[in-house]
């Protein structure tokens, strides 16, 4: 090997030994700060360091407060109410428009002008009550001739009656009297239903919700004039899944709340199930028939309908707000000698602000509704005041569906 690649051997040789020498010191320097900082002294050197600073203070109070066993604590205030037996049910829910069972368009049948409305848009009306006059002196003008055409056909046809007896007119001339009198009887009968169909009258009692005419408008058959809705009763149809539909009864009562006010809610009736599925979408029509509902419920208003499933009349049942819930578990704090016990529950049924408690708790125990956020088992509690939505709800609570 010549002197100069031996030269460059050495020099590699030299640089890879300095690598090592200086990867060997930083591990040493790595691992003898390590201990350093683990080392009791380090610890001191850092409380002196920042023992002026308030914040280190208070971190150094919450430690030791961490420290203490959980006896030792100071007490959680808490807010708590009693688990309580009552009822609970689920519901099928769906949503539908109330609309009128009776609605009619009231048209126009002979032609005219306008004279006199004597209704508005919301009034009241009974069956028969006068909506509207239309001008009817051409009507009884038409009325008079015809009373007059027919007392002249009547006169002739008697006389062509006695005188066909005695052969002194012909059967073709009786029988010319005859029709007549016919067609007069029958042109008075149209000319006193014209004249008839100048008043405008209600179909049925009910209101009027619309009104399409005013004084003076020249109107013609067929033009509509009014709408006119029973209230009495207002009906929603609902489609419920076949599957739904088993069990279910007509004359089962329902809940109906209203879309716009969550407050208001009243009572309603399956008035009919339909007696076959839709092929098209596996639905069964249900027809619900709304119980006097209150004034402000309008026909054509969105509802929530709520059908009870099934009701379990003794469940245990626990506030929501005391229901915690950990992916698949749940659980609830029970005041137990002053501290907080934890409680593993299996849930039910769930209305309103109830939740029906399968098992972990019985009747009677005192359950945390507020203050549980950080509590463990074990932490002493503080009882407060309960609040007044710890009382579990009230059967007017929304049903949730189940």
């Amino acid at each position: 090997m010549n002197p100069i690649a031996r030269r460059k051997r050495a020099l590699i040789f030299s640089s890879i030994l300095v690598v090592l020498f200086g990867a060997l010191v930083a591990t040493g320097l790595y691992f003898k700060r390590a201990r350093t900082s683990d080392g009791p002294d380090a610890a001191g050197q850092v409380a002196s360091n920042t023992q002026g600073s308030g914040g280190v203070a208070l971190a150094s109070d919450k430690s030791k407060e961490d420290g203490k066993p959980d006896k030792e604590k100071s007490p959680v205030p808490v807010s708590v109410a009693a688990i309580a037996t009552g009822a609970v049910s689920s519901y099928i829910s769906s949503t539908a428009n109330l609309v009128p069972e009776n609605e009619v368009k009231v048209l126009a049948e002979a032609e005219g002008r306008v004279a006199e409305l004597l209704v508005e848009e919301g009034h009241r009306v009974a069956r028969g009550q006068v909506l509207a006059q239309l001008v009817k002196d051409d009507a009884e003008i038409t009325l008079k001739k015809a009373q007059v055409r027919l007392e002249n056909a009547r006169i002739n046809f008697e006389r062509a009656q006695q005188e066909v007896a005695s052969n002194l007119i012909s059967r073709e001339q009786y029988d010319r009297d005859y029709l007549d009198h016919q067609i007069a009887q029958q042109e008075l009968a149209e000319a006193q239903w014209r004249l008839d169909k100048t008043t405008i009258r209600a179909p049925f009692g009910g209101r009027v919700t619309e009104r399409f005419m005013k004084p003076g408008q020249h109107i013609r058959p067929g033009d509509q004039l009014f709408t006119v809705s029973d209230f009495d009763p207002l009906i929603a149809k609902i489609f419920l899944p076949e599957k739904d539909v088993f069990g279910l009864k007509e004359g089962r009562d329902v809940r109906i709340t209203l879309k716009a006010n969550d407050a208001t809610r009243f009572h309603g009736r399956i008035r009919q199930i339909s007696p076959v599925v839709d092929t098209a979408t596996g639905t069964v029509k249900l027809t619900i028939e709304a119980a006097a509902p209150p004034a402000e419920v309008r026909p054509g208003a969105f509802v929530t309908i709520d059908i009870v499933r099934e009701t379990r009349p003794q469940a245990i049942l626990v506030p929501r707000e005391a229901v915690i819930r950990e992916l698949q578990d749940a659980y609830v704090f029970v005041v137990n000698g002053g501290v907080a016990e934890k409680r593993t529950v299996s849930l039910g049924l769930e209305e309103g602000g109830r939740i029906e408690a399968l098992s972990g708790v019985k009747a009677g125990e005192q359950v945390i509704v507020a203050g549980q956020g950080g509590l463990k088992q074990g932490s002493p509690i503080k009882v407060m005041a309960s609040p007044e939505a710890s009382d579990l709800g009230s059967s007017g609570d929304r049903p949730v569906r189940g």
